[in-house]
């Protein structure tokens, strides 16, 4: 709470006094780690990228550092989610401070999740659709055009370039899509537990079946326990997947009731294509594992 009032406190002053910046560096603002990743394969070093939310922070609930507040001052363009808990706080009061700044909201090009639930402290951080697009290599191809249309924008000398950039980008991409679809073929199954629900638009594209161990946003009551536990042993589950920056006790508390191992994610890697890469692998070894 003191760092919301700090944070407010310097908005406010930023507002009144934008200043000038002490270096010809040209800013790009992210919500997210993982909309780095896009920025740097097309653009390269032609910008310094600011990430709202580091990786190992909660994307729902997080306040930004005064730091995070000067560089967005700087940027030239504001590249958001569109459907973060954080975001719905926090974006208008950005766009105050620069007015300026070109902004993209990637939610807008994707066909949303509608949300089922909403998170703790949902007085504040409800969001009306899932936000965890971007672990889908199908929304990928998506953020990839998106990026590439505001980065030739912004620097239109370079637009050839980044148009090169981009295709090579596309193509990774499409290798991994190629993966992911490879995943609904698995003859072991589709279905997958995960603590936090954030591989739902995976599972949308790829014909497979996401089964959240979270209950309304909060952690299960033993009645949920019990029932993910039963489901867990019907379907055969012998892998539970857990986001990093979530405590992975209930995990581990299904996984142990099951004799099944928990496999750690992390979906807001900066480097986007390792990370998804691991996360299609881990789920190919699941399905494979639950046939067993």
């Amino acid at each position: 709470m003191k760092r919301t009032f700090a944070v407010l406190t310097i908005l406010s002053l930023l507002s009144c006094n934008p200043g000038s910046s002490d270096s010809g560096a040209k800013y790009i603002t992210v919500s997210i780690a993982p909309f780095k990743y896009f920025v740097k394969e097309i653009a390269g070093d032609d910008f310094r990228v600011n990430i709202m939310v580091p990786p190992g922070s909660n994307p729902h609930i997080y306040e930004p550092y005064p730091e995070q507040i000067n560089q967005l001052r700087k940027s030239v363009a504001y590249i958001s989610n569109g459907f973060l808990g954080f975001e719905i706080v926090w974006l208008e009061r950005f766009y105050t401070i620069n007015p300026e700044m070109l902004k993209l909201s990637l939610g807008a090009g994707i066909e949303p999740i509608l949300s089922t639930h909403e998170h703790e402290h949902s007085d504040v951080h409800a969001e009306g659709a899932d936000p965890h697009f971007w672990v889908s290599p199908k929304c990928a191809g998506i953020i990839a055009s998106s990026v590439k249309d505001l980065l030739i924008n912004l620097n239109p000398e370079a637009g050839e370039e980044y148009g090169s950039r981009y295709a090579n980008l596309i193509s990774k991409i499409s290798e991994m899509d190629k993966k992911a679809q490879a995943l609904s073929r698995e003859s072991g199954g589709k279905d997958f537990m995960i603590f936090h629900p954030n591989l739902a638009y995976l599972a949308r594209d790829y014909g497979l079946q996401e089964i959240a161990v979270e209950f309304e946003g909060k952690e299960p009551p033993p009645s949920r326990m019990k029932e993910l536990i039963d489901l867990a042993r019907e379907k055969n589950l012998k892998t539970i997947f857990v986001q990093k920056e979530y405590d992975s006790k209930n995990a581990k508390a299904i996984a142990n009731e099951i004799g099944a191992g928990v496999v750690v994610i992390d979906p807001l890697s900066e480097d986007w294509l390792k990370s998804t890469m691991e996360i299609i692998a881990s789920l190919h070894s699941s399905f494979i594992n639950n046939t067993k």
